[in-house]
């Protein structure tokens, strides 16, 4: 893509491409965790040993080395042969050996005062976790994405915090790029390429930066939802979603790493591409820098272990260093089982709209007004003739394919002027808004089977104002259309309303869990559609060729940007707690979290109709301020994921921690997890919990539960006492199947709470009844 910022700023910065031979590719070489004993250089002697071993030469060694991972991952990231890579997998002390692939992509204001952050919310303890946690102050986020657009408001330093004292990362300079643009706001910033430049030979100059600045939009987004800075006046293109834009940690420091790039002579709107080697380099490094928690909106659909899952072995370094590692859930739903970082140690998230409603009706000539929902610049109060798209097809094009508006449908003698309705097509909706625009246009309507509020986004980015319609809706817009000679209808001003919320967006990842099918994902839900957050004005809204427009906020939507909501509330809840682990964090967001809307009805599902299941949403939708002050916590201890992997992968934690040894005899490990899945239940299943009072009170908790009728469920004992603060107590929940079969072979879904009159802590189950 071309992106005009880009051709004035940067000269010609293509890399020397890398001779090899075409039967050499990257392979991670994976050892698991380092032991503590060696220095930098003789991590990488070690590493060069290795290579050495397979390679014909030490020459050859060292140019095929590409990384060499010394923080907390032992490994590098080397040019092999598959002769070579087998050879290395053989060997003792590999665990595994991991080709590079460039599956990971990136997935793609109001959201933080609908889920109640703000000053003035409370817990029921009367708590406020934003000044109990002050702004996120002296908690680091990393993000790995696509960089960062420094000079953003949301990025600004203004009243921050000095740089903390244990904080070890850099500020790496590159193209555009330099020491001054880190404050005490970018702390650090790192990029990493040299995955991605082994295959591609070089950056592509217009469409990317060699240096952590972001050229994309999608690093600069998700950071500043994270922990932005508080910027009022923001708004998208058009002046759609005008107000204040913040983080949810607005005070915390953020960290930058870049490690998804721009792929040469691709259209950048497919998105960047993100390699596992360069992914890999940038979780070492953020170990090494001190973070505290990662934000990771990236992801891909895979069917394999967590072993060969480069964002699980990041993750799971970074849980050894007390890092909590948050992620996207993927953008591949409703299908099922589509989702991506199934590892029980990311939380992970999917996407959920929220409450406000962009709304923009079509009055037609006859008064009648036709709602309709929109982003788009519809300013112009004016009349304009309207035209049905089938009625104006080009002479020899059919009328279905005018129907839809396609490429080259639409005939300018039928449409120069008018305001066109056109049906949703199989193509992109701002295609068929350039078809309008090009055929003479002044409008579009698009006429859509439902309206989920998911869509409307694009309609900002549009050429010609646009609306979107329900089909009966269109039909009414026809029928009018027909009953006269002359007709007309102008595509009113965009004006926000309340809406039902959440619901979960059609395009978010499901469950159930594919890798370990005993394990709810997603874990939780938070909003991720119409985002405003900042934006790169190296990219355009659309991120399309032809869109040469530059803004500074951008409407956005994708679990990309639900994940960010989740890291920038685990920074506050870290600094409100600083002695609770991530597990306890998660816990707290996951036993609060609602499973009711603002109409106090079950949450919805935009992509398959009623309601959410946990397959979609999780435990829930997340409660921010209820999270600070859970009540009781399931915790989960480094030595709990190492017993649960040993149950798992035993081959693979025997040499990721060499100072941990798997039990002799395998059984099955269940970890102490806020939610239960049974992927097929069999007479009587019984599981045993842990639950930790963090309330510094004495509580009497007693439970009840929601259970459908094809499933019993018995928990005892059914009180548990608490008279001081880490207090633990255990209880068994046990499952069976009723003789009621009206529903066989699918999942049902139930819950079970403990409440102690103030604090009520609920998890959810799916059992799967045959």
């Amino acid at each position: 893509m071309k992106m005009p910022i880009l051709h004035l700023f940067l000269g010609l910065i293509f890399l020397p491409s890398l001779v090899f031979s075409v039967e050499k590719k990257v392979y991670i070489v994976y050892f698991g965790e380092h032991d503590g004993t060696k220095t930098f250089d003789e991590i990488e002697e070690f590493h060069h040993s290795y290579l050495n071993s397979v390679k014909e030469s030490e020459e050859d060694a060292k140019s095929s080395l590409i990384y060499s991972y010394k923080n907390s991952v032992n490994g590098f990231a080397a040019k092999l042969t598959p002769n070579e890579a087998s050879k290395l997998s053989e060997m003792k002390e590999v665990t595994s050996v991991i080709p590079s692939h460039g599956k990971y992509r990136p997935m793609t204001t109001r959201s933080w005062d609908f889920v109640g952050l703000n000053e003035y919310s409370t817990s029921k303890m009367g708590g406020n976790l934003l000044s109990e946690a002050q702004y996120g102050r002296n908690i680091i986020i990393g993000f790995i994405d696509s960089g960062v657009w420094p000079e953003s408001p949301s990025f600004s330093d203004v009243g921050m915090d000095p740089v903390p004292s244990r904080w070890k990362g850099v500020c790496q300079e590159g193209n555009y790029f330099n020491q001054t643009n880190c404050n005490r706001k970018i702390i650090g910033a790192r990029y990493f390429y040299k995955g991605f430049t082994s295959i591609h030979g070089g950056v592509n100059p217009s469409e990317d930066y060699v240096s952590p600045r972001d050229a994309d939009g999608h690093g600069s987004h998700t950071a500043s939802i994270s922990a932005g800075r508080r910027v009022n006046y923001a708004a998208a293109f058009g002046g759609a979603a005008r107000g204040t834009a913040t983080g949810g940690a607005p005070l915390a420091h953020i960290a930058i790493y870049k490690a998804c790039w721009a792929v040469p002579d691709k259209p950048k709107a497919e998105g960047n591409s993100c390699y596992g080697e360069d992914i890999l380099a940038a979780f070492d490094a953020a170990i090494g820098d001190g973070v505290d928690v990662l934000s990771i909106s990236l992801g891909f659909d895979s069917d394999d272990s967590m072993d060969k899952d480069i964002l699980a072995i990041g993750a799971f370094h970074a849980l050894s260093n007390n890092i909590l590692t948050v992620c996207a859930a993927g953008n591949a739903g409703p299908k099922p089982s589509t989702l991506s970082n199934t590892a029980p140690w990311v939380i992970t998230v999917a996407a959920t709209s929220i409450d406000r409603q962009f709304y923009s009706p079509v009055y037609l000539g006859n008064g009648v007004e036709i709602p309709g929902f929109s982003t788009s610049e519809n300013t112009r109060n004016v009349m304009y003739p309207l035209v049905y798209a089938k009625d104006a097809a080009m002479p020899g094009v059919s009328q279905g394919s005018a129907t839809y508006c396609q490429d080259g449908s639409l005939d300018p003698c039928k449409v120069n002027g008018k305001i066109v309705l056109c049906f949703i097509g199989t193509g992109k909706i701002i295609d068929q808004g350039i078809e309008v625009k090009k055929a003479g246009g002044v409008g579009m309507i698009i006429a859509h089977p439902q309206s989920d509020g998911a869509r409307v986004i694009y309609y900002g980015v549009q050429f010609v104002p646009t609306t979107e319609v329900m089909y009966d809706g269109a039909v009414q817009i026809i029928q009018y259309m027909y009953s006269t000679m002359y007709p007309t209808a102008t595509i009113m001003p965009v004006q926000s309303r309340t809406d039902i919320a959440p619901n979960v967006a059609g395009f978010s990842s499901r469950g159930p869990n594919k890798i370990d099918p005993y394990l709810l994902k997603p874990d939780i839900s938070a909003p991720g559609v119409s985002i405003l957050a900042a934006w790169s004005p190296a990219s355009s809204p659309t991120k399309l060729e032809f869109d040469h427009r530059s803004v500074q906020y951008n409407l956005q939507e994708g679990t990309s940007m639900a994940c960010p909501h989740v890291s920038g509330v685990a920074a506050l809840l870290r600094a409100a707690h600083p002695d609770w682990s991530g597990a306890a964090i998660k816990s707290a967001l996951m036993t609060t979290a609602t499973l009711e809307n603002n109409k106090k009805q079950d949450i919805g599902d935009f992509g398959l109709g009623g309601a959410a299941s946990p397959f979609a949403i999780g435990a829930g939708n997340f409660n921010p301020v209820q999270a600070t002050d859970p009540g009781l916590v399931y915790d989960i201890t480094y030595e709990d994921y190492l017993y649960y992997i040993c149950a798992t992968n035993p081959g693979f934690i025997n040499k990721a921690n060499p100072r941990f040894s798997c039990p002799s005899q395998q059984v099955p490990y269940y970890l102490n997890y806020p939610a239960i899945v049974i992927p097929n239940l069999y007479g009587t299943v019984t599981l045993s919990r842990t639950v930790t009072n963090v309330c510094n009170c004495r509580s009497t908790y007693t439970v009840s539960s929601i259970a459908p009728p094809q499933v019993g469920i018995s928990i005892t004992p059914s009180v548990l006492y608490f008279d001081q603060i880490g207090q633990t107590q255990k209880f068994t929940v046990s499952l069976y199947r009723t003789n009621d079969e009206s529903v066989k072979n699918q999942y049902v879904y139930g819950t079970y709470s403990w409440n102690d009159g103030v604090h009520n802590v609920r998890s959810v189950f799916a059992v799967f009844v045959s």
